[in-house]
């Protein structure tokens, strides 16, 4: 008989915030013209109700915070496209996120180019609860809709030698600011190997807080893997390579002394100008211990058991 334990992270149901709580909150500020429909610009209706009535998968929870207030989350974003500070939804306004073409090829069997919207649908969409962890040393706790990478994965149908799965934002000057500073090695790119990317945590967001992304949050699509480094988790994808070669990644392209491709959480590494070993809470302020691989070491530490001699973090 298997006997399927729950991961070591999981929020017991006691110490959770009750759901009904949760969503006639969501209620109210709908009541009030507050919703969704709202924010990111372009969100209709139906976009809304879908990322509200995602269920939530309890195999990821939270353990050891709650989550963090939306309005910190929603607000307190790195987007370089459009700004190096912090408060970007101004200028990401601009953005029009829908509809949204998604490119995928490289190494695949057919490269395709298809509408976000027309992607998830076919897509098990459902809500986590995640950690991110900025190298910059602050945190939140967020709930993301989307449905797992691995997925994506198998719709795209990687041939033999595909190694890593590379994501690209889109690029427009004319709407991102940010990308008209030639210094940048624009479009912001980023990769994962393809066992990082079958990993059970790696993530294709679609929403937050139960709704649709918001354009500063990475609308329409996103990654996420909640064991690296927030940089790597690349915003407002509009095209996915399969790839024999690892990429350079953005950030290591602009500064790869100090941010590399692996960008794996590790509290015993310092950034060169930083300490890693403790992360304030957004909405606290709270200085907590950083954790190896943000907290999920059992499910990914074998995904580098033989890269010992590379720092964790770069």
């Amino acid at each position: 008989m298997l006997i399927r334990s729950k991961p070591r992270w999981a929020l017991p149901e006691s110490a959770a915030t009750p759901e009904s709580a949760f969503f006639d909150r969501r209620r109210i500020l709908q009541a009030l013209g507050l919703g969704a429909g709202l924010i990111g610009g372009g969100m209709v209706a139906g976009e809304a109700a879908a990322e509200g009535s995602a269920k939530r998968n309890e195999a990821y929870t939270l353990g050891d915070r709650w989550l963090t207030p939306e309005r910190f989350a929603m607000s307190y974003n790195n987007f370089y496209e459009f700004s190096q500070s912090k408060t970007v939804t101004p200028m990401s306004d601009a953005l029009k996120a829908r509809p949204w073409t998604i490119k995928i090829d490289g190494l695949v069997e057919k490269p395709i180019e298809i509408d976000a919207s027309d992607l998830v649908a076919k897509m098990a969409v459902e809500e986590r609860l995640y950690r991110f962890r900025c190298v910059e040393a602050w945190a939140m706790a967020v709930p993301w809709t989307g449905f797992p990478l691995r997925q994506l994965v198998d719709f795209a149908k990687p041939v033999s030698g595909a190694k890593y799965v590379v994501m690209k934002t889109f690029l427009d000057k004319a709407v991102a600011p940010g990308q008209r500073q030639f210094w940048y090695p624009w479009p912001y790119t980023e990769g994962l190997t393809m066992e990082e990317a079958r990993n059970d945590l790696a993530f294709m967001v679609t929403g937050i807080y139960g709704k649709p992304l918001p354009n500063q949050n990475g609308a329409p699509l996103r990654l996420a893997v909640p064991w690296k480094y927030g940089f790597k988790s690349v915003k407002s994808i509009n095209q996915i390579t399969f790839s024999a070669t690892r990429p350079k990644t953005f950030w290591e392209g602009l500064q790869a002394s100090e941010y590399g491709f692996w960008a794996n959480v590790n509290p015993a590494v310092a950034h060169p100008r930083w300490s890693q070993a403790e992360e304030r809470v957004l909405g606290t302020n709270d200085r907590v211990p950083t954790l190896l691989f943000n907290g999920y070491e059992p499910e990914v530490a074998g995904l580098y058991k033989d890269l010992q001699k590379e720092r964790l973090y770069a």
